[in-house]
């Protein structure tokens, strides 16, 4: 892949890094808020409960994308962005527009799917 494409997809990556990082805080910065709500009855019990678990799990989410998009930036770094980590094949360019962070090409992303891989 020649330096402007990986220069393009690495613009990309931080940003998304920077959006990432924002939610992330913002989920654990309202989950303390929900935390500190004084709730009187159960039904608000289970309201601040059930707002606490969608923050988590929303936070969970956004933590494990930014693994991979940290993941990603360190092949730039190396010089091994866009190729496949398990075939060392060329990342196919329309799954790199869909997905920066692909560690995969299609097929063996599939046999990830699968669990082959």
């Amino acid at each position: 892949m020649d330096k402007k494409k990986v220069e393009y997809y690495k613009k990309r990556l931080v940003t998304t890094q920077d959006e990432l990082l924002r939610l992330v805080t913002k989920s654990e910065r309202d989950g303390r808020e929900a935390d500190e709500e004084a709730t009187q009855d159960i039904a608000d019990k289970a309201a601040n409960s059930y707002t606490k678990e969608f923050l988590f799990h929303q936070s969970d989410e956004n933590r494990r994308l930014l693994q991979m998009v940290n993941e990603a930036l360190e092949r730039v770094k190396d010089g091994t962005y866009g190729l496949c980590v398990s075939c060392q094949g060329e990342v196919q360019v329309k799954r790199l527009e869909a997905v920066p962070w692909a560690r995969h090409c299609i097929e063996c992303q599939e046999k990830q799917d699968e669990g082959l891989l």
